[in-house]
């Protein structure tokens, strides 16, 4: 059961937001240039890694009606707190690259503001009631986009 949550929850939410939408947005007669792949496997792989590990070690889904019960930690989110919202970016950046298209580069835009909105407003709030000292110390030590994770103090 937790299975079929989790596929439906990828096939709606980033599964919408990555690739049903941005082909709404593409004229059906325009090529792809094919190095822009450079951005958007990575995306699709990173993506992929991130419902995994939701599945896996936070034994839940990407989606709000069934989210992880474990905070995720492991996996791409050692080194960001929001790996999957990169993802997401990473495959729409693909997109707008490949089609050159500037209403994909302004949906990409309009979305990156949206998850950044998204994460101060609700998600972190949500962390911070739900999983406590243990979100706080890992909001301490892994960055909320990318970067390098914090070392932890030792007080000598």
């Amino acid at each position: 059961m937790l299975f079929a949550r989790a596929l439906l929850a990828f096939l709606l939410l980033p599964g919408v937001v990555a690739f049903l939408l941005p082909l709404a947005l593409i004229a059906p007669d325009r090529a792809y240039d094919f190095p822009a792949l450079a951005l958007a496997v990575p995306g699709i792989l990173l993506l992929l890694w991130c419902v995994r590990e939701f599945y896996a070690a936070g034994k839940g889904t990407l989606a709000p009606w069934a989210p992880p019960r474990h905070l995720v930690v492991s996996g791409p989110y050692r080194f960001s707190r929001n790996p999957m919202y990169l993802a997401v970016l990473l495959i729409l950046a693909g997109w707008a690259a490949g089609f050159r298209s500037r209403s994909l580069a302004n949906y990409a835009a309009v979305v990156a503001i949206l998850f950044y909105v998204r994460v101060l407003l609700f998600e972190e709030p949500w962390l911070d009631d739900t999983h406590g000292g243990q979100w706080l110390e890992y909001k301490a030590r892994v960055p909320r986009w990318i970067g390098r994770p914090r070392r932890r103090r030792v007080d000598a």
